[in-house]
């Protein structure tokens, strides 16, 4: 959400578990997953890239397995990773954390 409002891009996508805010992951060059987590207190959260299913506790700092989330529980499979495809620089992998 907050990448595509600042015409940023994002490498991996990460969703809230408590209330479904979707941020892009720690390797991204925002890290909006994390700075969600720090300013709302919700430390669980799940992929959301297809075909993964793992969460993660920011307060443990563990993955594990949780339970099945509402849907949609994935960026639809035609979407570029990383993405949005047209806002990403030519050279993005030397931003990557």
């Amino acid at each position: 959400m907050e990448c595509l409002a600042s015409g940023q891009w994002w490498l991996h996508l990460r969703r809230c578990a408590e209330c479904g805010h979707i941020g892009c992951c720690d390797n991204s060059p925002n890290q909006h997953a994390t700075k969600h987590a720090l300013a709302t207190g919700h430390h669980v959260i799940a992929s959301f890239e297809p075909g993964e299913d793992w969460f993660y506790d920011y307060r443990t700092q563990q993955f594990f397995d949780g339970p099945q989330l509402a849907p949609p529980t994935s960026h639809p499979l035609a979407q570029a990773v990383p993405g949005p495809a047209g806002n990403l620089p030519k050279d993005w992998e030397r931003f990557l954390r």
